[in-house]
C-alpha cells in the first residue's frame, strides 16, 4: 500500500478515532468515578443504608450527561486555540477550503411545514432562492415547500403566497408547492412521500425547518463537500439563532451560541463519522437515505409506541449503520434558526423532544446499530432521564433530613450531627464542583471568545460579553430547575399513557400573562414552597446552598412573565446585551428575512442593512390561551 492509498488512509483514520474514543471514555469514566466516590464519602460518613444506596444510584445516573458536556467543551476550546488545523482534525473531508468549484449535483431544498405562519415560511424560502441566485450557481437547485397543513385558512394563504412567489421568481419552474390531503406519519411521512415522488431526480436533499434560514454560500459549501466525499451520507451544519426582540430568546441563544461552538467541536473530535443529525439545516445523500433510513412503526400504542417522533438521530444511526459517514460541520456562518420566545414555548418544544427521545427505549436493542450509534441513542434517552433522577436525588435527600422523626428539634440535631461528621467544607466543595461542571460548556464558550480578539469584536467587546454571560448564567440557573420539574412530570405522564400533540411551534415574540404562567408552572411553585419550608424547619443551615434551586422554583412564574416582557426585550436590544454577532454585522440574508413585510427582499439582499429596524417591527402581543 502506498502513502496515498485510500485503504491505508482509511485504516489510519480508524486507528485515530479508536484512540480518541478510548481516551474520551477514560476521561468521562474517571471523572464519574471520582465524583461518585466523593459523594459516597459524604453520604457514608455515618454508614451506608438503603436510602444512601438509592441516592447514590440516582446520583450516578445524573453524572454521564454533564461529564460528557464538560469534556466536550474542554476538548473543543483546546482544539480551537491550540491547533491550527482544528477543523481538519474534527472533519477530515476533502475540499474543506474549496470555495470555487462548480456545483453540479442536482439538489432539492425541502421545507416540510405544518400549520406554520405562511409569511415567515415564504419569506425565508425567497431569501434562500435569492441568495442562491447571487452565487451564480443555482442551476442545480430546486426548492420544495411540503405542506402538511390542516388549517384551511393557512392552506389557502400558502397557496396564495406560492402563486405570488412564482409570479416574481426568475425560475418559477424550479419552485414547487405540494400539500398532502392526509398527513400520515407526520414529518417522517411528509419527507418519505417527497423521496418517493421526486427522489430519483436529485442526488442530495437539504432539509429546512419552517424557521430555518440558509445563505447561498453555506448551501454551496455543503454540496461541494458532498460532491468531493462520496462516502458522506449526512452533513449537519451548526445552526445558530437569529437575532430576536424577545428577551428570553436573546438570552437563551446567547448562551447556546458560544457554548455550542466549543461543545460541538469537542464532540466531533471523538464522534467523527458517527455524528449527529438534528433534522434541519443539513444535507443528506438521497440514494442511501431512501434505501436505508426508512423508519418502521414501533410496536405498541402511543405515546411510546406508534410513529417515531424524534426521527433525526435514528436516521443518522441508520445511515452510519449502512456504511455512510454522518458528520457535523462545527463552523458558524450562513445557517440559522429561530428559538422559542418564552419559557412556556421552550418547555412545550422540549417536551415534544422528550417524548420522541424516550421512544428510543424500543429501538436501542436493534442489532443493526454500530456501537456509537447505540451510544447516541442512549445519550438521547439519558438527556431526559437525568431530570427525574436529579429530582429523585433531591427528594431522597429531603427525606433523609426527616430521619430523626417528625419532631423539628430531633431532625435539626440529626442533620447538624451528620454535616459535622462529613465536614461541611467538603460538602460545599462538591456542590461548587457540580455547579461548575454543569455550566462548563457555557463557561468554556465564554473563554473561547475572550481568548480571541476577533471573536471579542464580533460580540461587541469584552465588557459586553462578560455582562451578557453573567446575565445568562443567572438565566440558566432559573430555567434549568423549572424545566427539570416539567420533564419529570411529563415523563411520569408518559408512563401512564399521556402524550403531547405535535402542533406548530410558537416563534414570534409574545407576552406571557400571569394566569398563563401559573397554569403551567404551578407545580414548580409548590415544590419550591415545600422545599423552602422543610429546610427552614429542619435544616436552616442548608438554605443558603439550596437557594439557587429553591429560588428557581419559587420564581418560575414571575420569571416566565418577566422574560417575555416587551420592555425587557427592547432594553436588551438598546444596550445590545446578549447580542449575537449578526446584530453587529448583519448578513444581507438576515436583514432581508427580518425586514418589514412590505419591503421587498430584492431591495435588501444585494446590499444588506441594519437589523434593528427589522426587529423593531416584531412587536410582542399577548399570548392567546391554548384550546
Amino acid at each position: 500500500m502506498t502513502a496515498n492509498d485510500p485503504d491505508a488512509s482509511g485504516s489510519r483514520r480508524m486507528r485515530v478515532m479508536r484512540r480518541r474514543r478510548w481516551a474520551f471514555l477514560g476521561l468521562v469514566g474517571a471523572t464519574c468515578l471520582a465524583l461518585f466516590a466523593w459523594m459516597t464519602r459524604l453520604l457514608g460518613a455515618d454508614g451506608i443504608d438503603g436510602l444512601d444506596i438509592a441516592m447514590l444510584a440516582l446520583y450516578a445516573g445524573t453524572l454521564p450527561w454533564v461529564i460528557i458536556g464538560l469534556w466536550n467543551a474542554v476538548i473543543g476550546v483546546a482544539l480551537l486555540h491550540l491547533r491550527r488545523d482544528w477543523l481538519a482534525a474534527v472533519l477530515p473531508l476533502d475540499g474543506l477550503e474549496d470555495e470555487t468549484s462548480a456545483v453540479t449535483a442536482p439538489t432539492a431544498i425541502v421545507m416540510p411545514v405544518f400549520n406554520e405562519d405562511p409569511s415567515r415560511v415564504f419569506r425565508h424560502l425567497r431569501v434562500v432562492e435569492t441568495s442562491l441566485a447571487r452565487t451564480g450557481q443555482d442551476d442545480a437547485f430546486e426548492i420544495f415547500l411540503l405542506s402538511d397543513t390542516t388549517d384551511p385558512e393557512i392552506a389557502a394563504e400558502e397557496q396564495r403566497r406560492f402563486a405570488a412567489w412564482r409570479a416574481v421568481s426568475a425560475r418559477p419552474a424550479r419552485i414547487h408547492y405540494r400539500r398532502r390531503a392526509d398527513n400520515t406519519r407526520q414529518k417522517v411521512g411528509n419527507i418519505e412521500e417527497f423521496c418517493a415522488t421526486w427522489g430519483d431526480r436529485f442526488e442530495h436533499m437539504i432539509v429546512l425547518d419552517a424557521d430555518s434560514l440558509m445563505s447561498g454560500e453555506a448551501i454551496l459549501r455543503l454540496v461541494r463537500l458532498m460532491q468531493r466525499n462520496p462516502s458522506l451520507g449526512i452533513l449537519q451544519t451548526l445552526a445558530v439563532g437569529l437575532p430576536s426582540s424577545s428577551a428570553f430568546a436573546r438570552i437563551f441563544q446567547f448562551g447556546m451560541r458560544h457554548g455550542m461552538r466549543a461543545y460541538t467541536t469537542g464532540s466531533a473530535w471523538w464522534q467523527g463519522d458517527s455524528g449527529p443529525y438534528w433534522g434541519h439545516n443539513a444535507i443528506l445523500r438521497l440514494a442511501p437515505f431512501r434505501t436505508h433510513c426508512h423508519l418502521p412503526r414501533l410496536r405498541g400504542t402511543p405515546p411510546l409506541g406508534g410513529e417515531i417522533l424524534s426521527h433525526d438521530q435514528v436516521e443518522a444511526a441508520l445511515m452510519r449503520a449502512a456504511g455512510y459517514e454522518v458528520r457535523v460541520l462545527p463552523v458558524e456562518g450562513g445557517s440559522y434558526e429561530e428559538n422559542p420566545p418564552s419559557v412556556l414555548d421552550f418547555i412545550k418544544r422540549d417536551l415534544r423532544w422528550c417524548q420522541g427521545n424516550l421512544q428510543y427505549f424500543k429501538l436501542i436493542g436493534w442489532p443493526v446499530w454500530r456501537p456509537l450509534g447505540r451510544v447516541q441513542l442512549a445519550l438521547a434517552i439519558l438527556m431526559y432521564l437525568s431530570a427525574p433522577m436529579w429530582l429523585g436525588f433531591i427528594a431522597l435527600g429531603m427525606t433523609r433530613l426527616f430521619a430523626g422523626g417528625l419532631d423539628p428539634a430531633s431532625s435539626l440535631a440529626f442533620s447538624e450531627a451528620l454535616w459535622s461528621a462529613v465536614q461541611w467544607n467538603e460538602g460545599v466543595a462538591l456542590f461548587a464542583t457540580m455547579m461548575t461542571i454543569t455550566f462548563a460548556p457555557k463557561i468554556m464558550g465564554v473563554l473561547d471568545i475572550l481568548l480571541s480578539a476577533a471573536k471579542r469584536k464580533r460580540y461587541g467587546g469584552g465588557p459586553r460579553i462578560l455582562a451578557g454571560a453573567a446575565l445568562e448564567l443567572v438565566f440558566g440557573m432559573l430555567v434549568a430547575p423549572a424545566v427539570a420539574v416539567a420533564q419529570t412530570i411529563f415523563i411520569g405522564g408518559l408512563m401512564i399513557g399521556r402524550r403531547i400533540t405535535w402542533n406548530a411551534q410558537m416563534r414570534d415574540p409574545r407576552e406571557v400573562r400571569w394566569g398563563q404562567a401559573l397554569s403551567t408552572l404551578w407545580p414548580q411553585t409548590l415544590i419550591g414552597l415545600a422545599m423552602a419550608a422543610g429546610l427552614a424547619l429542619y435544616a436552616p443551615s442548608m438554605l443558603p446552598w439550596a437557594a439557587p434551586i429553591v429560588l428557581a422554583w419559587l420564581l418560575a412564574v414571575p420569571f416566565a412573565v418577566g422574560s417575555a416582557a416587551p420592555a425587557l426585550g427592547r432594553m436588551l436590544q438598546r444596550w445590545r446585551l446578549c447580542a449575537v454577532p449578526e446584530e453587529f454585522d448583519t448578513p444581507p440574508e438576515i436583514a432581508a428575512a427580518l425586514a418589514p413585510a412590505d419591503q421587498d427582499i430584492i431591495e435588501i439582499l444585494p446590499a444588506g442593512g441594519p437589523v434593528a429596524p427589522a426587529l423593531a417591527n416584531r412587536v410582542p402581543v399577548p399570548l392567546k390561551p391554548e384550546s
